[in-house]
């Protein structure tokens, strides 16, 4: 009777071992993924345990369904590279898959510069604005994937010379990227609108001047590579297909050193360079350079606070006054995301 027992034992565990093996090679069991305290957003997984070879698995859970990727990743192998099988639906996702140019003067954030112009004039430069993720597929707690992002403001001009600290000039500027990352490489396609006004009291301080209305609609693409974690290069090309006063292409290009882990509040040096040429300048454009002390803030979420030292030299970053040149020395504080 033991014997007959025993026999039946081995049957069954032999059984089981076959339901669970692959035929190739055996799988661990699931193991399920805890989301870190610090996520925020809502998740549309089609999973909730994964495997030790990071494969999605919903046997776990009796109910087993194929990844939305599977199929199609085995069948185009180029997909399969591009594409992670283990890649879901995040809506409002935390982080961003490629982050704005440091030393880029067109692009939206927070900031303000103290700068001097050695023309003669001192102004105090300023931009307000917003970035949000509306949604990725890729991976849930890491920057990889592809995702969608809304970021807008105003970047403003004060002549700090007047005692009222005069508007001299505001442009508007929204994006709306389409953003790819996979390891050090990064790539985004979007639109943007940047319409800009003189100010108020400027205008009111010098009657002579013909105001203008120079806007842009573009189209943009953009690359950028991680030679290592804290260094970037990247370029972009962007053709407005609606402009006044502005012509069709723009080009830019540079790259950001600095630090991409949290800092704590030792914080660490950082240094960028950015140019930016224009077809209505014949292509001359400007150069900025920043540098100085940057802080990396915990979490996906986190952005990186800036100060420093600020160089620019070539067309007026305020496009109401394009055609000036200028040369600005300064001291700016800047948040980026």
């Amino acid at each position: 009777m033991l014997t007959w027992i025993f026999r039946l034992i081995l049957v069954t565990a032999a059984l089981l071992g076959g339901w669970n093996r692959n035929p190739v090679q055996a799988q661990s069991p699931p193991r399920p993924i805890v989301a870190p305290p610090a996520f925020q957003g809502i998740d549309f997984a089609y999973g909730d345990c994964v495997n030790d070879s990071g494969v999605a698995d919903l046997s776990a859970s009796g109910a087993w369904a194929p990844t939305p990727t599977e199929g199609l990743l085995s069948s185009v192998p180029m997909l399969h590279e591009m594409i992670s099988p283990t890649w879901r639906w995040t809506f409002l996702p935390q982080g961003f898959l490629y982050r704005t140019y440091w030393a880029s003067v067109a692009e939206p954030r927070l900031s303000t510069r103290a700068i001097h112009d050695f023309g003669g004039q001192n102004s105090l430069d300023s931009q307000i604005a917003g970035r949000f993720g509306i949604v990725r597929f890729g991976e849930r707690y890491s920057e990889e994937g592809i995702q969608l992002d809304l970021l807008g403001g105003a970047n403003l001009r004060q002549n700090i010379d007047t005692s009222d600290w005069d508007m001299t000039g505001t442009d508007y500027r929204y994006d709306i990227p389409l953003t790819y990352r996979r390891g050090p490489h990064a790539w985004k396609f979007g639109f943007y609108h940047v319409s800009s006004h003189m100010g108020d009291e400027f205008l009111q301080h010098n009657p002579t001047v013909n105001r203008i209305d120079y806007y842009r609609n573009s189209l943009y693409l953009g690359y950028s590579y991680n030679v290592t974690p804290e260094f970037r290069v990247y370029g972009e090309i962007d053709y407005a297909f609606s402009r006044d006063f502005a012509e069709p292409w723009h080009l830019q290009f540079g790259f950001d050193w600095g630090p991409v882990q949290p800092t704590g509040i030792q914080g660490a040096p950082f240094f960028a360079i950015n140019g930016h040429l224009r077809e209505e300048l014949d292509f001359g454009g400007n150069v900025s350079l920043q540098t100085g002390w940057a802080w990396r803030g915990e979490g996906l979420g986190a952005g990186t606070l800036r100060t420093g030292l600020f160089f620019y030299n070539g067309g007026s970053p305020q496009y109401s006054f394009y055609k000036e040149s200028e040369q600005l020395l300064g001291w700016g504080l800047w948040y980026d995301y």
